[in-house]
């Protein structure tokens, strides 16, 4: 199964259907290929045996090769249709459900329903491949197909009878008696109770679950059918409608979890059963039982039901419908009227509407539980093929297979003489002259090895076993045999290998049965005394054999028991004729009860019968096992169990199928049987059951396999070796067969393990034919062998990790070493360098021999020396049985001692099949024991890798085997214990190609011969007899072991202390000097140290060879194999410690450095950083990655370029330079200017000339005329110079890149150079390129030295740090985004929060400094009176008409405006401003710098928040500056920021000074009164205002403001009351009306004074005083009069009234005396006037202040 050729083995070519859902599909899969060309197993090999890790599919095309990859692993998740994308795409809504899944291979994860998965596989797959997944997917406990669609929708399906074949399994069925037995079978030709299920009609149970259910109960994870709430099982399906699936129960014979008590079969129909009558046809009628899932029925499907009910021999309905929905459901059909309408039994309909899967799924087993096993018949698939036949399916199983049967049964017609006889008349080269022969040869090696003549006696003797062989004649059956294997048809050729190997373990587990109930018979006559109805006994085996059910092949395997040593002792005479009779009657059995090999009858008719036989069985069988019962077990020992089946294909591709085997039993003899007690039967497990099965098996002799028919095909070709004359032309090609099949899988047989012999001359000419086949330069070959006693199952081992069918052991017939060879793919091939990989498997190892044990042990001795010798990799197969322990160990053990006197140990792999302690010892030991051998075969003068070489890898992987039920779950580790494993052996193939060179086939055959001679001469110091020296030097290796942990340990705790002393020479690591000189001292004292701990050593192994005997005796062996390992231990541990110790003063060096460097570079980068800050801040633009990056690059090569590195070793690069330039002229056919060469490099100091010598005779006569060749010189020197020109830029180019120099340089340079040249024709000679190219190459010396030498400064550490450029750029970028971050948030503190703060703080102090100032320096702002009167006086000094209206008709503006002028006046006249604010100014700054520097204090380090800092700075600055803080702006995220807080607070203080010096600068410039007014919180004409303000009441006569300054007075005071002629008209009205005496006196009068009208004020308003109660207000009356008098005209034309007439007196009041009347009332002096004025004004005042009078 290694080669691929271009024709594979397929059966009938299909071709994919085109414009159908099912092409799509295998389109869409990838699997149209092999529509027409099936895969194959050699397919696998591609897709499993060499990949190494499960790789997850990636598109639908990946999933069917992840599906066989992950099957072949047995993994529960093998059917998961789900791809894993590298890149999601989303899920389009808008398209359907069909389009979202088949229309793109990256937009689901699910790509198709799990079971058009497996179907399409199946579908693609030919028939041999099909065996191997239903194997596989039988392990898993997946349910298997048994009727597959075809590709065609229209052509009818086909049912799997032949990959059914190769199924067999272990159960063990209830039973009435206490001892149950353990049943072995092929699940297609066991006859079982056959349940299917169908569905008719929609309904929402889901049909698969609850057959999960039933299956396997309820707890259990297994998933046997694909169902909808798995990956994919959602999907619609669109290629397995109409799909068969069937799936086993296989009881354990454990009462309490059984669920059925026999095996039972479950057949599944996918889809809508309407549509797919045939396959109805075929369950109805081969099933027991029909189980029909019923939704809502339409007439057709009532009708289908009722056909269903007339063909099936038992129905059961389970009613899904929906009553209420539904009124012709199928209740109305089946349900109270059953009996009448259908006729079914009561109880056969279960209503499952209201219940649950798991409910339905209980109901159901309790009814099958209640049928069985009595009532359901047992049925086998292969009847079931029969009757698919008949009903129009296809059958699996076409002519071509019906002919390789046929052949099959011609090679084994002989058979029914039993297989004993068979193999004497049939094989009769494998007899005792085979045997005897190998003695023979063996004792004459050992003769010629001592240096004897040969004995004649031996001579003679060989010369009649020869001369009986000669007159062999080839028998019939391996006539048969051997022309079926030169069939042309490969297919027809597997067909028949295949099903011999079915036949042959058919005919094994008959013939056991036979035989253990003719043992157990004798067994208790020895016990009890002979029986009496021993006949009875013998008619009754044999009538139950011949009527028993053809199609029930299953064997039954009686437990184990133990027997009285006493009683057997006792009778010794008598169980030696009893094993006699044994032989004897079991040849009689097999004569009488054999069947014909051929026979096949109809299940349904043997029926009856079989029920019968069952019952005449049973009632025997009990009587036989209670008989056994009662006495004691035979000792046991587990055995493997696995069949293998062999697959060829049309390419040439052959196949073992993997098969159960029957093992068989022998009597023990006497003296093996210990004594015992009688004790009553138990149960015991179904593997004990199983494993007391294999080991009767081990002990019967009548064994028979393919092997044997093989290795008769061998001897036969022998025997021309030793008659020429015999061979006719079919022998002579019997190498080319054999070799046709190596190629196919088949394996080849290197030993005869019974006889221990092997068949040089076969062998040889079989690899020669290998040789011939193949290409010669692909024979490069690696050995590795698998090693292991008889039940360590190494035939599955080696079939679950590569895929390869070996013959597994059972029942002793296939002792011996076989060999299997793969060809590797292109990509292992080149990593492992070899090309075939020969895998040989060791069966039978410590086997129960039916020889002596003396020739038992030397066989197996010869054995394992011979595959050992062999091997590259050697697999130690550790068995969990512990029962043989010793004599393993010593054959595996002694096997290694043998095979390192050749020079050689194989690289040891160890595998274990549990946890066990026992299995954990045995790995252990074999581990030191490898380990040592190696260590002792090792070169001492190479270190590395020791430890990948020397130390063997221990994997685990647990089953599952062939003794494991089918029932049993696989281990959930059990993938990755096969990977692990596979990849542990190429990891071991590949360490073989580090050492050694692989051999081809010429010298693997030499290799083979050289050990078998040594094997048969015994040239070893180790006899094959020798079983003490093994466990001897096995204690040794594992006390060398604990010698080597302590020295080890000891050499670690020197080493501490000599790392503690390196790195405390700190100051000096740097110190060339000084750090060499302490590492020279290191090394010293590590030698020394190593030295003696070696001694130790040495004074140890010395004392323990002296112990006992028994290493006294094996020292001379021991000894050398001690001193290698203890020199080999010394020289590696000095190697590794001088290693560590220059690693370790290196690494303090470079990170002494590293440091170093990081301090310059974090120097650069301070500056850096700080000026980019500024940038930043001064251009408030942010900067971004980009910008940033191109400013580290510039740091960073500023820090290369000027860091002081470590100079290093440098080498001159002139002999490299010259080395690649002598190759140049060499192949250029330069070599007579190779002398030139002697010059180079030495130091050019001038240009590149043209000389003459340069051209030709010829040439230089033609050019002789032009000017002495002139002209051509001119050319030759442009071509240099442009050559030269072009060399520099090329060095420039080289020089800028981040590299050392390299070879490559110079050779592109000398590439260049004759590029130009060829470019440019000139007739010149070879000279002017050869010393052109010198030149430029001594130039390149020069410059590319220079770059040598700069990237050979501490090369290494320059390495890690350019590893750790885009760490330091990010650092760089993160140190900058953290600044600016910080300068940012503490910009917005400052701006945000305290320069508001800063601006309220001064503004609120200047506003009361300017009223305190205005009101220091003017006086009227002293009182509301003095600023009332102040504005009378600027009135008058004014004399301004329309002042005077201002102030009267808008008294309140008008104060207001008087007021802010005085403000704007003062602030414009005052120089004390600016000053005052930057004071201010000062003062605040300082509060909130203390504030900050507060906090500093307390604060250290990191800060993982700024945001509560500066909410304490502004607590800080509201308390100590009586300030309102406006922390709204802290709430925001920009101030929750991780920073140093010492940092942040000195961004603040610079912050904090340039906003001190910006307002300092906007103080000075900004001069604009009205623009600094706006921004005081405090106005001074606002605060003025309320100072002078006063009462705000004025007269209600005249409208004169109230001038009392009291605070709360009750009577208003008007000093100043105004004339009537200055009001408008009506002001006074309502007053002068309402008064009698106006009323009378007012006409009289042609001029009035207003102020006399307010005299009676207080009369009328009693909260005003009137004038006449104020004697002030007679004084200041002139004040009004002269404005009257000074704007009468322009008051009437004002206010649109007739001018007041004014007394004459009146006109003569000037301005000075207004004035002085105004400081009178003012000051509060009363001017008395003349006496003649004031007498002629009494009448004229009293008449003027008549209105006021009056009120």
């Amino acid at each position: 199964m290694s080669v691929k050729l271009s024709k594979r083995l397929s059966s009938k070519k299909r071709k994919l259907p085109k414009d159908n859902v099912q092409g799509q599909i295998l389109q869409k899969l990838g699997l149209e290929a092999y529509s027409s060309t099936p895969l194959d197993s050699v397919a696998m090999l591609d897709i499993s045996t060499w990949t190494l890790e499960d790789k997850a599919a990636l598109k639908p095309k990946d999933l069917p090769f992840a599906f066989l990859r992950r099957l072949w692993l047995l993994k529960q998740d093998a059917r998961s249709p789900c791809c894993h994308p590298q890149h999601d795409i989303p899920r389009d809504d808008n398209k359907s459900l069909e389009e979202n899944i088949y229309g793109s291979e990256d937009k689901t994860q699910c790509a198709i329903n799990s079971l058009d998965l497996v179907t399409a596989v199946f579908m693609s797959a030919n028939t041999f491949l099909q065996q191997e997944m239903m194997v596989r997917m039988m392990q898993c406990r997946f349910a298997v197909p048994l009727v597959l669609p075809d590709i065609d929708p229209e052509k009818p399906s086909h049912f799997l009878l032949w990959p059914l074949r190769g199924i067999l399994s272990h159960w063990r069925s209830h039973s009435q008696d206490h001892n149950r037995k353990v049943q072995e079978g092929n699940l297609a030709s066991t006859s079982m109770p056959i349940v299917s299920c169908i569905k008719l009609g929609h309904c929402g149970v889901s049909k698969s679950r609850v057959l999960n259910h039933v299956l396997n109960g309820s707890q259990s994870q297994s998933e046997t059918f694909v169902h909808r709430g798995m990956d994919g099982g959602e999907l619609p399906r669109r290629l397995s409608n109409g799909l068969v699936e069937v799936g086993w129960y296989l009881p354990m014979g454990e009462m309490n979890r059984d669920i059925f008590p026999v095996p039972v079969v479950v057949c599944n129909l996918r889809g809508d059963s309407s549509t797919h009558e045939k396959n109805l046809n075929l369950l109805c009628q081969a099933s027991s039982v029909l189980v029909v899932f019923c939704g809502d029925l339409r007439e057709k499907e009532k009708q289908l039901l009722l056909s269903c009910k007339d063909m099936a021999s038992m129905l059961i309905v389970i009613d899904l419908s929906d009553n209420e929905t539904n009124q012709n459901s199928v209740v109305g059909f089946v349900g109270q009227s059953l009996k009448e309408c259908i006729g079914l039994p009561e109880g056969s309909v279960l209503s499952g509407s209201t219940l649950s899967e798991e409910e339905l799924a209980n109901k159901l087993t309790e009814i099958l539980q209640s049928l069985l096993p009595d009532q359901l018949k047992g049925v086998t698939l292969e009847a079931a093929a029969k009757l698919a036949l008949e009903i129009g399916l296809n059958v699996d199983e076409g002519p071509v297979c019906k002919k390789a049967m046929a052949k099959a049964e011609e090679v084994l017609k002989d058979l029914d003489e039993g297989p004993d006889k068979f193999r004497m008349n049939q094989l009769p080269l494998q007899g005792p002259l085979w045997s005897k022969l190998a003695e023979i040869d063996k004792e004459e090696s050992k003769q010629k090895k001592e240096g004897k003549e040969i004995d004649p006696q031996l001579q003679k003797e060989k010369k009649e076993i020869l001369a009986q062989l000669s007159s062999y004649k080839m028998t019939p059956a391996m006539k048969s045999f051997i022309d079926a294997l030169f069939t042309t048809d490969k297919t027809e050729r597997t067909y028949f290998l295949t099903w011999l190997k079915l036949r042959l373990q058919q005919m094994q587990t008959e013939t056991q049965k036979s035989f253990q109930k003719t043992l157990s018979m004798l067994l208790t006559e020895d016990a009890n005394g002979p029986p009496e109805h021993l006949e009875e006994f013998e008619h009754g085996a044999t009538e139950s054999l011949t009527d028993s059910d053809s199609f029930c092949t299953d064997s039954s395997i009686e437990e184990e028991t133990e027997q009285h040593s006493e009683k057997m002792q006792d009778s010794g005479q008598h169980y030696e004729a009893a094993e006699e009779f044994v032989l004897q009657t079991t040849t009689e059995l097999n004569n009488d009860e054999a069947e014909p090999l051929d026979s096949r009858h109809d299940p349904v008719a043997e029926q009856k019968s079989h029920v019968a036989s069952t019952e005449k069985e049973s009632e025997s069988a009990e009587t036989l096992e209670n008989e056994v019962c009662s006495e004691e077990q035979i000792s046991h020992q587990i055995s493997e169990d696995q069949s293998s089946h062999l697959e060829s294909e049309e390419s040439g591709t052959l196949s073992k199928e993997k098969q159960l085997e029957q093992p068989e039993l022998t009597l023990l003899r006497p003296d093996s049987v210990s004594p015992a007690k009688p004790q009553m039967c138990h149960e015991v497990s179904f593997e004990d059951q199983v494993a007391s099965s294999s080991q009767f098996s081990e002990l019967h002799p009548d064994s028979l396999g393919l092997e044997h028919f093989l290795r008769e095909m061998g001897l036969i070709f022998e025997l021309t070796h030793v008659s020429p004359s015999s061979g006719s032309q079919n022998v002579l090609g019997l190498p080319s067969l054999a070799a046709d099949l190596l190629l196919y899988g088949v394996p080849l047989e290197l030993m005869d393990g019974n006889a221990s012999n092997i068949p040089m001359c076969w062998l040889g000419c079989v690899f020669a034919e290998l040789k011939r086949r193949l290409p010669q330069e692909q024979l490069r070959t690696r050995v590795l062998a698998n090693l292991g006693v008889h039940h360590a199952r190494n035939a599955q081992v080696l079939s679950a990790v590569f895929g390869v069918k070996f013959p597994e052991r059972r029942a002793g017939m296939n002792r011996g070493v076989h060999m299997v060879a793969l060809r590797l793919p292109d990509d292992l091939r080149e990593e492992l360098e070899c090309d075939f990989l020969l895998l040989i498997d060791v069966e039978g190892i410590c086997s129960v021999s039916a020889d002596n044990n003396k020739n038992a042990v030397i066989h197996d001795n010869e054995m394992a020396t011979f595959a050992t010798g062999l091997s590259d990799v050697l697999m130690h197969n550790i068995s969990p049985h512990s029962d043989e322990f010793e004599t393993t160990f010593t054959v595996m053990i002694n096997a290694l001692l043998r095979t390192k006197e050749s020079g050689s140990v194989p690289i040891c792999q160890l595998l274990t099949q549990d946890e066990g302690i026992n299995s954990i010892l045995q790995a252990s030991q074999l581990r030191h024991v490898s380990k040592m051998l190696q260590n002792a075969t090792e070169d001492r003068g190479s270190v590395a890798n020791h430890y990948l070489r020397t130390t063997a890898c221990t994997t685990c992987v647990k089953g599952p085997w062939s003794i494991m039920s089918h029932s049993e779950p696989v281990d959930a580790e059990y993938s990755q214990a096969i990977l692990k494993l596979k990849g542990n052996l190429f990891g071991a193939l590949k360490m073989c190609a580090d050492k050694s060179k692989a051999s081809d086939l010429p010298e693997i055959m030499g290799r083979l011969c050289a050990v078998w001679d040594a094997v048969k001469s015994e040239s070893f110091t180790i006899s094959l007899q020798n079983t003490e020296i093994a466990l001897a030097f096995s204690l040794l290796c594992t006390e060398f072991s604990k010698w080597e942990g302590s020295f080890l340990e000891n050499i670690e705790s020197w080493l501490r202390g000599a790392t503690e002393k390196i790195f405390a020479t700190k100051a000096k690591a740097l110190q060339n000097s000084d750090q060499n000189d302490l590492l020279n001292e290191l090394k010293k004292e590590a030698q020394e140290e190593v030295k003696l701990e070696g001694e130790k050593v040495k004074s140890e192994a010395e004392a323990y060879l002296e112990r006992d005997d028994v290493h006294k005796m094996n020292a001379q062996t021991f000894r050398p194999i001690l001193m290698s390992n203890i020199a080999n231990l010394e020289n590696r541990v000095t190697a590794e410690i001088m290693q560590k110790l220059e690693a370790i003063t290196e690494n303090h060096c470079s990170l002494t450095q590293l440091q170093s460097f990081e301090s310059f570079l974090k120097e650069k980068q301070e500056s850096k950083l700080l000026a980019l800050v500024e940038t930043s801040k001064a251009t408030k633009i942010l900067i971004q990655d980009a910008e940033l990056e191109e400013e580290f690059e510039a740091v960073w090569s500023k820090a290369l370029s000027t860091f002081d590195f470590r100079p290093s070793e440098i080498n001159d690069i002139t002999s490299r330079v010259r080395g690649v330039l002598t190759q140049n002229l060499i192949s250029r056919g330069l070599m007579k200017h190779i002398k030139k060469l002697d010059s180079f490099g030495q130091i050019q100091t001038s240009g590149f000339q043209v000389s003459d010598e340069y051209f030709g005779y010829r040439s230089r006569l033609k050019h002789m005329f032009e000017d002495n060749n002139r002209q051509q010189r001119i050319e030759a020197q442009q071509v240099a110079t442009k050559i030269m020109e072009e060399y520099n830029q090329f060095v420039k180019d080289k020089c800028s890149l981040p590299a050392d120099f390299s070879d490559i340089y110079i050779v592109e340079l000398l590439e260049n150079i004759e590029k130009a040249l060829k470019e440019k024709s000139m007739e010149i000679r070879t000279a002017f390129e050869v010393d052109l190219k010198m030149h430029l190459c001594n130039a390149a010396c020069q410059d590319f030295q220079k770059l040598h030498n700069r990237f050979a400064k501490d090369k290494e550490l320059l390495e890690c740090i350019s590893a750790s450029k885009v760490k330091y750029l990010a650092e760089f970028i993160y140190q900058f985004r953290k600044r600016d971050q910080c300068q940012r948030v503490a910009q917005a503190f400052i701006f945000l929060v305290i320069k508001p703060t800063v601006l309220d703080y001064i503004n609120n102090r200047l506003g009361m400094q300017i009223v305190k100032d205005i009101k220091n320096q003017a006086n009227q702002f002293q009182s509301p009176q003095a600023f009332q009167h102040s504005l009378l006086e600027e009135l008058i000094n004014e004399d301004r008409f329309e002042s005077f209206v201002e102030y009267l008709l808008s008294y309140d503006d008008f104060r207001v405006r008087k007021i802010q002028e005085t403000v704007d006046t003062h602030l414009s006249e005052t120089a004390c401003f600016g000053k005052w604010r930057q004071q201010t100014l000062g003062e605040i700054i300082g509060k909130v710098a203390a504030a900050m520097s507060q906090i500093t204090e307390d604060t250290n380090g990191m800060l993982s928040d700024t945001k509560p800092l500066l909410e304490t700075v502004c607590l800080i600055l509201e308390s100590d500056a009586d300030v309102d803080v406006n922390k709204a702006f802290l709430n925001g995220p920009l101030f929750s920021i991780t920073a140093e807080w010492h940092c942040f607070v000195k961004c603040l203080m610079e912050l904090l000074a340039t906003l001190r010096l910006k307002l300092v600068q906007d103080i000075s410039q900004n001069t604009d009164v009205a623009q600094l007014l706006d921004c005081l919180p405090v106005q001074p004409q606002d605060y003025l205002l309320q100072t002078v303000r006063g009462c705000d009441k004025c007269c209600p006569i005249c409208g004169a403001p109230c001038e009392e300054e009291e605070p709360e007075h009750e009577i208003h005071r008007a000093l100043l009351h105004r004339p009537k002629g200055i009001l408008p008209n009506g002001s006074c009205s309502p007053c002068h009306t309402n008064n009698p005496e106006s009323m009378s006196q007012g006409d009289n009068n042609n001029v009035q004074d207003t102020s006399v009208t307010c005299k009676y004020l207080s009369s009328l308003h009693p909260d005003w005083s009137s004038f006449s109660d104020d004697p002030d207000n007679q004084n200041g009356g002139n004040y009004w009069r002269y404005v009257l008098v000074r704007f009468n005209e322009k008051f009437a034309e004002k206010f649109k009234q007739e001018p007041e007439k004014i007394p004459q007196e009146w006109r003569e009041i000037t301005q000075d005396k207004a004035l002085d009347s105004l400081k009178a009332v003012t000051m509060g002096i009363v001017f008395v006037l003349a006496g003649d004025l004031l007498c002629s004004s009494v009448a004229v005042v009293e008449d003027l202040y008549l209105p006021c009078k009056a009120i």
